[in-house]
């Protein structure tokens, strides 16, 4: 696809995707999410994981990660003062005004808010008056604050019942499942409480249009029928407590709304709709989930077979958690299928997301004791890293990755490579190895291990081994030598880099390559503008893969202003740390 179409092919897609807003409610029509006029909607947004609901994993733990039992660790040790002054800050600052403008700036048009019960109600079993639901201002206020933000940046916003009374399933850090206490299944009074939360939240967003839907019960997961051998409900033939308890929440829900979009999942994490149709309601919605798994058309026929047997809209509620070629990959697949996404999570102390929260000693010394054990931390400095961490949440204290918001808007509809970070060459200027052009793998680079498909191939690939810095295809090591120093690892054959430069004064350069190399001998060829100025070039041999030396390539002509460098691997086996231009 040429530059000037693929520019007016993402234009024409900016239409369709962000066309009617102010127009009303989102509702369903067909097989297509429309606004009041009639026009299709295509929702692109970002779940907002580890905001009202942590997950042990978006912390780095991954020992007894249920949120409530990460919450009692931390009182176990600083006391449960300290512990709310946390959870507040945590609150405050995870999620801001900022954060979606930014979204809205990068090119996103929803949110999903994943939420959690216990800050809109008590547990059924603290209530004081059994059967009673007591409401807690606390997520009201939240959510208040959040859709007003969205309002403010005309992007709709999804709620979406993450952790429901009981736990809706096996997979227990999902929904801060406490096994010790009964599920959402086999508990009338929890199944009460959810269906009466469902009519609240009605009862107050009843008018607002920019709630784009609700999505009323998360990733259910329960083998109902054999929960021994069905764990997680992937097999469940029937699905009945699930149907039943998804058509009174839509009765209650309908008891004062008649507006909003109802959207509805399958057991087995959303995916396994056995049982559940026929549909019950003219104005749903089908979500599922998608992780890890191949981005070709088979891998979406379950869910578009449903839509056209239902005629009905489709959305994928859930996904990320892989490299960027996965990303721009489904994103493609997904939208050439006209599915709307929710991907995830926004924020975790992780690089495959936009912003990766940033750690500190005293937090992970925490996070050491809490999966290792060991001596246990002083108070004031648990105490010390948790706030430090949720300071480290807010926006502008993480790490912007780019890469992926780039790879998430402008990759799947363009070829075109553009520099990661400015390179203009004068003097002795480097260019750093990590920061290669930002675009497609076989566009900005070509690298063998691009993405983890574990579950279509049964085996799990990294992508990016060394899970920092950027999040395509590309192993990149940091430097234990130098603060915040990285390198690119693991070359393979016929893998290679491509950067774009701005030369300043043409003439003759020499190269001067920093690479290490442990017994294999690599070889390198030096393409400019996809012409070879310097074929099979051999790199020393350090004796020690992380011993970085320099060797030279003398005579290499440089144009006076931009264009593209190439270094390929005739043969892999060496890392690489930068070029320098020395003329």
């Amino acid at each position: 696809m040429s530059f000037t179409k693929s520019i007016l092919y993402i234009f024409l897609l900016s239409m369709v995707s962000f066309t009617g807003f102010s127009q009303g409610f989102l509702k369903a029509e067909g097989k297509k999410i429309v606004n009041a006029k009639g026009e299709n909607v295509l929702l692109r947004g970002f779940g907002l994981g580890g905001w009202m609901l942590q997950e042990g994993y978006m912390l780095k733990i991954n020992k007894e990660a249920q949120q409530y039992r990460i919450r009692e660790r931390i009182e176990e040790l600083m006391g449960p003062k300290q512990t709310q002054e946390f959870y507040d800050a945590w609150l405050a600052n995870h999620m801001r005004k900022i954060d979606v403008d930014s979204m809205k700036r990068w090119g996103f048009n929803s949110i999903r808010l994943p939420m959690h019960y216990n800050l809109y109600t008590l547990p059924a079993d603290k209530e004081p008056v059994a059967g009673k639901n007591t409401w807690l201002e606390k997520g009201f206020t939240l959510t208040d604050s959040l859709l007003a933000w969205c309002k403010a940046n005309k992007m709709y916003l999804i709620l979406d019942l993450h952790a429901a009374p009981g736990g809706q399933g096996n997979d227990l850090n999902i929904a801060d499942r406490d096994p010790s206490k009964p599920y959402l299944w086999d508990s009338e009074a929890n199944q009460e409480k959810t269906i009466a939360l469902w009519k609240k939240l009605a009862e107050r967003y009843k008018d607002e249009p920019y709630i784009g839907a609700y999505d009323i019960l998360n990733e259910p997961n329960y083998g109902f029928t054999n929960p021994k051998e069905d764990k997680n409900g992937t097999k469940e033939k029937v699905n009945a407590p699930l149907r039943k308890l998804m058509v009174e929440i839509t009765k209650a829900i309908r008891e004062v709304d008649q507006k909003h979009i109802i959207i509805i999942e399958g057991n087995g994490w959303g995916n396994n709709y056995n049982g559940i149709f026929p549909l019950w309601d003219k104005n749903m919605v089908l979500s599922y989930h998608k992780y890890w798994n191949y981005n070709d058309q088979a891998s979406i026929a379950h869910i578009i077979k449903a839509r056209d047997e239902q005629n009905v809209p489709v959305w994928l509620g859930e996904t990320g958690e892989n490299s960027n070629v996965w990303f721009t990959d489904a994103i493609r697949l997904l939208e050439k299928n006209n599915i709307g996404w929710a991907w995830w999570p926004l924020k975790k102390i992780g690089a495959n997301n936009p912003m990766e929260i940033k750690s500190n000693p005293n937090y992970d010394a925490l996070v050491k004791y809490f999966n290792n054990g060991g001596d246990e931390p002083k108070d004031s400095n648990v105490y010390s890293g948790l706030m430090e961490l949720a300071i480290y949440s807010r926006l502008e204290n993480t790490i912007i990755r780019r890469d992926v918001i780039d790879a998430m808007i402008r990759q799947p509809f363009s070829d075109e490579t553009k520099p990661f970070k400015p390179s203009l060459i004068k003097g002795k200027s480097i260019v750093y190895a990590v920061d290669y052009d930002l675009g497609k793998n076989g566009k900005a680079y070509f690298d063998t291990d691009t993405a983890d498909y574990h579950t279509s191939t049964g085996k799990r690939s990294a992508g990016n081994r060394g899970r920092i810095y950027r999040n395509d295809g590309v192993d990149i090591a940091k430097d234990s030598a130098q603060y915040e120093k990285y390198y690119v690892n693991h070359i393979e054959k016929g893998e290679w880099l491509q950067y774009t430069v701005n030369v300043s004064q043409k003439g003759i350069y020499t190269l001067t390559i920093n690479a290490a190399a442990d017994n294999a001998l690599g070889r390198i060829t030096i393409l400019i503008d996809n012409k070879v100025v310097a074929k099979d070039i051999a790199v020393p041999n350090t004796g020690d893969n992380k011993k970085f030396s320099t060797f030279e390539v003398k005579n290499v002509v440089l144009k006076a202003g931009k264009q593209k460098i190439k270094v390929l691997a005739d043969v892999g086996g060496y890392n690489f740390s930068y070029i320098q231009f020395v003329k």
